[in-house]
């Protein structure tokens, strides 16, 4: 069975089911399923998940990326910082990142307070985080390969005339 094509149908198509993958894949129902069952043991597959644009519904949700600045320790570098903070729930994704700052932190939260309180009273005070800089987002318009607003239509744009 071709791994890496079962990998990316689930990708871009998580809700697909053992049937049609089996289908698209030219393999019976029961290789999909212990293939899958291999995949999750050995956390290859580490989830299911659903794209929602918050903005359309009435949910309150700020999004914030964290840029933090620290200083790696001795004979650890990143790791036990990183575990200190992607421990806290507020934070949703934490990646070590090459350039200016060390590491980029998701966290969601109602408001901008709420986003601002987490970082004032927990992320900024770890040992070893030297800085923080948030940057809230105001709008999403692709994630995940998704467009979450319509390409505006050519023939609506007005004409300029001179």
């Amino acid at each position: 069975m071709d791994e890496t094509a079962l990998l990316k149908l689930l990708e871009k198509h998580a809700d697909m089911n053992t049937c049609d993958l089996a289908s698209a894949l030219n393999e019976t129902q029961e290789n999909i399923l212990s293939k899958l069952n291999e995949l999750e043991q050995n956390k290859i597959i580490l989830g299911h998940h659903t794209l929602i644009n918050w903005d359309k519904t009435n949910t309150n949700r700020v999004m914030a990326l964290i840029e933090v600045s620290v200083m790696p320790e001795r004979e650890y570098g990143y790791d036990r910082i990183a575990k200190l903070i992607y421990r806290y729930p507020e934070v949703d994704t934490m990646y070590l990142m090459s350039g200016k700052s060390e590491f980029i932190v998701t966290v969601y939260g109602k408001t901008m307070q709420e986003i601002a309180n987490f970082v004032g009273s927990k992320l900024a005070c770890i040992d070893k985080v030297t800085g923080t800089c948030t940057l809230f987002v105001l709008k999403q318009y692709k994630r995940s390969g998704i467009v979450f607003e319509a390409e505006e239509d050519s023939a609506e744009r007005l004409l300029v005339t001179p």
